[in-house]
């Protein structure tokens, strides 16, 4: 049997923008029928939310547009998650620099990317944390979620040739 591909959408605390990453990407490849080819995790670069669930409003405007945002907080742990997973992916600038800082000889570098490495139609340098703001950030971050993790699909798809 042929090893599953592994992503990992690693943001601050791992109760926003992660866990919706996950739950985005998770439903992503159900509705393609990729399940069992592609697995999905979300962690955190601080361990601040370790064991919650996600952010209740997350989960509610997540729940409006059909995920279900049901992973549980962790937080990142090198250098087992580098070597399990084929991508990780940071939300924002900062996190990105944490991975890489873990990382300090440089082994897993090509396993590193930035979120907005995968954007198509929504132009965006980084995920915004819609933690301290209104209704409006957390419908933005589905927004850009939706786009990147289509697209981010689509390249695990031709670069891996799944079917």
């Amino acid at each position: 049997m042929i090893e599953p591909i592994r992503v990992l959408f690693v943001c601050l605390g791992n109760i926003c923008r992660s866990a919706t990453a996950e739950a985005v990407m998770l439903k992503l490849i159900e509705d393609q029928g990729l399940s069992g080819q592609i697995e999905v995790d979300s962690a955190g670069t601080s361990g601040y939310h370790a064991g919650d669930r996600a952010d209740e409003r997350m989960r509610k405007h997540g729940k409006g547009r059909g995920y279900q945002l049901n992973s549980i907080s962790r937080q990142l742990r090198y250098p087992e998650d580098f070597e399990t997973f084929d991508y990780l992916i940071a939300m924002d600038n900062a996190n990105f620099s944490d991975m890489e800082d873990l990382d300090q000889e440089g082994r897993y570098q090509d396993k590193l990317y930035k979120m907005a490495e995968f954007s198509e139609s929504v132009s965006f340098q980084e995920v915004p944390d819609p933690y301290y703001g209104g209704p409006e950030g957390f419908e933005h971050v589905i927004d850009i979620l939706e786009d990147s993790c289509s697209v981010l699909l689509n390249t695990i798809v031709q670069e891996h040739h799944l079917s």
